[in-house]
């Protein structure tokens, strides 16, 4: 049945139907939706070459042969780009599509999970950043190893940490993105995420976070400018800010289930805050059980706080999260109220409260409010500011993804394989963490289907039940670490399992029991049915609470080189660099010990040919999967197999290769055979506690500005 054929059904049923006061909803003629144009076409291209052509730009400019270099921008960022990364990163296409859904089912309520994430992104950077510099970690699970000695927490949270990556982030956004490109494009949704994540693991691959910060940065710009664009249109097609205000519980859907709440708007719709017991969002639960996985997103994730440990001081870290934080205020102009218009206009195909019907509109029986910004998208801009609304979706898409890419193959190359490979050089850590990232990229692929099966009627809402059930364990173990000197390994890791296990069989009734449609009875267990989920996230936390305090006390309290310089109380201690040997010394000592041996070799093996031919060397670097692997075994083979009269042929394709080695970020170099082999010098980490008071002074302002708008913003809506 065409979306024509439902529209009329709707209309003729609305006649016979007791009136409500919303026109039927707005559709389009015969033959379809709007579909993108030749104008959106070319948008979109432009939109393409200027994301690569940043990505390129920030490959040429960074250092991107070493581990600082590629995992953590050389620590040089400056508080613009890491403010405008760490809110791409966050509002995702999942944003676009569930936001806007849950403003057009529930009203605003649902941006107190923004807003909530506006302090802890300040806390992020003015409490506990602070410690993560002072430890000198390039991960979070390397923290906790640091922190707790042994490797089981470490492992197991990098390990949990990447299935959290894999089938919430990547896969919502995945599924949010491509159902907005298939919506538009007509594409096969396949076609549409393997062309994404295609052009998306180049940069990635290639760049390293450097360019993942830039692109993100020039992502944000587009973001910003595009949905700014379509609230400007929402607002004036709807009537203006008034209109909303008054319309909108009055959307309700000519057809829906007689004698059941089903489609009608909440009156709560425009408070944040709700009645403690019966309400969709309790308010002890928003300000107290949200406020524990947001702890978690933003203070100990590895996407996040990468971005901010690449600033290049503590003071460009903290411009960076006020940056982010005020940008925070807008989605709930540019995401959610759009959301709520397009109820308005499209109330029975956006609203629609009949099973059936939502089944022939959108294909969900629960409901079809995730549709909601793409219709505004498709149906109310112009040709040309649809390509851009398209060009504002992929860019939320991709800056996720390569966000999440760089970060997972971060934790998997310095917490996991350099575990198990504890002497492995700079140059096999950059080889592992690309192809961890195509790997990621078949995973992603593969997970696709399950997300098609498996979505709800509000996507939004899912993320933060599923962040609820297994963020609160991980969150009590870093607060712990953090702030109780007395915690040590044994309570820390019996705590996060005990706790984990309790979040996975709540998710897993949650799964086997899904929450009743608005005509259904609830039948489900009284833990599901009584304890929302937000509530249930503060239970969880005090859970893992407990085993944690009692398994501290009861055993051994921690090592002096597990604290000092590791918690708040003692961030500020004296240096004592040969207590511990970081992950990335280890590597350069064992790059500078394979690079002595190499050079012993080549001197012999010069010193028996006699000959005063030179060879090419190459330094640590970065290696792209497959390509660079071949070039650095032909690299090789020219230094220690070829015959003096194959220097010729070698000399006639360095420039192919010289420009392969820069794409994959390595450095060549000419050198004498009988020239010694110079060491590297000692990496400076050139970020430290220490702030210029004047700056200091001027972002310390800052935040108590911007703490005052937060209040009143809250205040005002509540």
């Amino acid at each position: 049945m065409t979306l024509w054929t439902i529209t009329e059904r709707i209309k003729m049923h609305h006649q016979d139907h007791h009136g409500t006061s919303t026109p039927p909803s707005t559709s389009t003629p015969p033959g379809g939706r709007a579909t993108l144009v030749t104008l959106d076409i070319v948008v979109l291209v432009v939109y393409f070459s200027l994301i690569l052509g940043v990505g390129f730009w920030s490959m040429w400019r960074t250092k991107r042969s070493t581990v600082d270099g590629y995992f953590l921008a050389g620590k040089s960022m400056t508080w613009w780009p890491v403010g405008a990364s760490l809110f791409a990163s966050n509002i995702g296409s999942g944003h676009f599509i569930g936001l806007a859904g849950s403003g057009a089912a529930v009203g605003i309520g649902p941006i107190i999970y923004e807003w909530n994430g506006m302090m802890f992104v300040l806390l992020l950077a003015w409490i506990f950043l602070p410690i993560y510099i002072s430890s000198g970690v390039t991960t979070m699970p390397e923290y906790l190893q640091r922190r707790f000695g042994g490797r089981r927490i470490q492992l197991f949270i990098a390990v949990l940490s990447l299935f959290i990556y894999i089938f919430t982030k990547i896969s919502v956004d995945m599924y949010a993105g491509a159902l907005f490109i298939q919506l538009a494009l007509q594409w096969n949704i396949y076609l549409s995420v393997v062309l994404l994540l295609s052009i998306t693991a180049i940069y990635t691959v290639a760049g390293g976070l450097a360019a993942v910060i830039y692109t993100d940065a020039a992502q944000t710009a587009i973001m910003l400018a595009g949905s700014l664009v379509l609230m400007g249109f929402s607002f004036a097609k709807v009537g203006g800010w008034n209109a909303l205000m008054e319309e909108y519980s009055k959307a309700i859907p000519s057809i829906r289930v007689p004698n059941s709440t089903c489609g009608i708007p909440r009156d709560d719709a425009f408070n944040i805050f709700r009645d403690p017991v019966n309400s969709d969002l309790p308010w002890p639960g928003v300000i107290f059980g949200q406020s524990i996985p947001s702890m978690w997103y933003w203070c100990s994730d590895q996407v996040i706080v990468q971005r901010s440990l690449a600033a290049k001081t503590l003071t460009h870290a903290k411009g960076g999260s006020l940056l982010a934080a005020y940008l925070k205020i807008l989605p709930l102009f540019v995401i959610v109220m759009p959301g709520m218009i397009s109820r308005m206009l499209y109330t029975d195909d956006v609203a629609c409260a009949d099973p059936d019907l939502c089944k022939e509109i959108c294909g969900n029986p629960v409901g079809c409010t995730d549709t909601a910004y793409a219709r505004l998208v498709m149906e109310l801009l112009p040709a040309g500011l649809r390509g851009l609304m398209m060009a504002v979706m992929i860019a939320a898409l991709m800056s996720s993804l390569t966000s999440i890419f760089n970060s997972a193959s971060t934790i998997f190359t310095m917490d996991l394989w350099n575990n198990f490979r504890t002497r492995a050089s700079e140059w096999e850590l950059m080889i592992v963490g690309r192809v961890f990232v195509l790997l990621l990229v078949v995973v992603s692929v593969l997970w696709l289907p399950v997300v098609q099966a498996s979505q709800g009627g509000q996507l939004f809402i899912y993320i933060q039940t599923v962040s609820s059930y297994l963020q609160p364990p991980i969150t009590v173990i870093f607060f712990m670490g953090f702030f109780w000197k007395r915690t040590n390994e044994k309570g820390a890791f019996w705590g996060l399992v005990i706790g984990l296990l309790v979040g996975c069989i709540r998710m897993l009734l949650d799964f086997i029991y899904p929450a009743p449609l608005c005509y259904e009875t609830d039948d489900r267990p009284l833990v599901l049915k009584h304890v929302h989920y937000l509530y249930f996230a503060i239970l969880l936390a005090f859970i893992t609470l407990i085993p944690v305090v009692l398994g501290s006390l009861a055993t051994e309290a921690p090592k002096p080189e597990q604290i000092s310089r590791l918690t708040w109380f003692t961030r500020l201690d004296p240096v004592e660099p040969q207590k511990h040997v970081s992950l990335v010394e280890q590597s350069t000592m064992a790059l500078e010990e394979m690079k002595s041996q190499t050079s012993e070799v080549g001197v012999r093996e010069s010193e028996q040919e006699g000959g005063n031919r030179k060879v090419r060397r190459h330094s640590k670097g970065e290696l792209c999967p497959a390509l660079c692997s071949t070039l650095a075994f032909i690299s090789v083979t020219d230094e220690h197999f070829l015959s003096p009269d194959s220097s010729s042929y070698v000399q006639n394709r360095s420039r192919l290769i010289s420009a392969l080695y820069w794409l994959c970020g390595m450095e060549r170099r000419m050198e004498e055979e009988d020239a010694p082999v110079v060491p590297p010098a000692p990496a400076v980490n050139i970020q430290s506690l220490d702030e210029k008071p004047r700056l200091r002074h001027i972002v310390n302002a800052n935040l108590i500005i911007f703490l005052s708008i937060m209040s009143f913003l809250i205040g005002y809506w509540a």
